[in-house]
């Protein structure tokens, strides 16, 4: 019985701990360098256009432009409440 828990121990259950090891060693490996095929005379650029039209800038502000709109009017109007009476008077 003791050869038996002797061979599980030290053969079966190091399975896990060898595929574990064999997972990490194979994350952290030299990536292989990537050779690119010459494809030779393409001719064009090779960054991609955005096919989107952009949109028109907002009218330039300052010296050289128009002067910003006048502000809006003023809405509230000034309160105008009654005086009040002191006390000692």
């Amino acid at each position: 019985m003791e050869a038996s828990t002797f061979i599980w121990m030290f053969v079966v259950l190091k399975a896990p701990v060898i595929a574990a090891l064999l997972l990490i060693w194979w994350a952290v490996r030299e990536p292989e360098p990537a050779t690119e095929p010459d494809e030779g005379g393409g001719g064009g650029s090779k960054c991609d256009r955005d096919p989107r039209p952009r949109t028109p800038h907002p009218p330039r502000r300052g010296p050289h432009a128009t002067p910003p709109p006048p502000p809006p009017r003023r809405v509230r109007t000034a309160a105008t409440g009654r005086a009040l009476k002191r006390a000692g008077r």
